[in-house]
């Protein structure tokens, strides 16, 4: 009996509860964070980053979750810092992003534009990669730098509470206000 009194009760009553809270104060974020295109299409999240590659766009950090991007194989790539193979990739990165980004070979390159996150999905960059990607989305649409950083700026997250952790530019939201102009 007790058995099926607390199958009832946390399987069934306690989930719809938390649910329909969820859905009344949260509707947002109880529904993935999506972000709707004027259209009505669903264009992403503002929770998973999505692989961008062409010059024009913004570029994510890279991701380790499958075949870049797949949330079905979150996950970081478990190698540690005395790995050879993790030292090759963020050297190829490197030279890959100051290649793309117009850079000196002495100019230094932001950590997350060349490791992966913990999950493999991170919508954020920081704000200096964002920074130095600037110039290339600018020549690549025809835009001044001054105004894609007004975009960057109009699309940097202040740091929880404002002193915990470091703003961060949503790559997803940033290239559909791209596009929009």
């Amino acid at each position: 009996m007790a058995t099926v009194v607390l199958a009832i009760v946390c399987c069934g009553m306690y989930p719809l509860v938390v649910y329909g809270i969820a859905q009344i104060a949260f509707p947002h974020k109880a529904n993935g964070s999506l972000i709707v295109a004027k259209d009505g299409t669903v264009r992403g999240s503002e929770l998973l980053g999505q692989n961008f590659t062409e010059a024009k766009y913004f570029h994510p950090r890279p991701s380790a979750a499958g075949n870049g991007y797949d949330a079905a194989n979150s996950s970081g790539s478990n190698l540690g810092p005395t790995s050879q193979k993790l030292n090759d990739a963020i050297k190829d990165r490197i030279a890959a992003y100051r290649a793309e980004n117009g850079l000196k070979e002495t100019d230094a390159v932001p950590a997350d534009a060349v490791s992966a996150s913990s999950s493999g999905l991170d919508p954020h960059i920081s704000l200096r990669n964002a920074e130095l990607q600037a110039p290339r989305v600018a020549n690549a649409r025809g835009l001044t730098v001054e105004r894609v950083l007004e975009l960057v700026r109009a699309h940097t997250d202040s740091p929880d509470l404002g002193i915990l952790g470091d703003a961060g530019v949503n790559v997803m939201k940033l290239n559909l206000a791209l596009d929009n102009l």
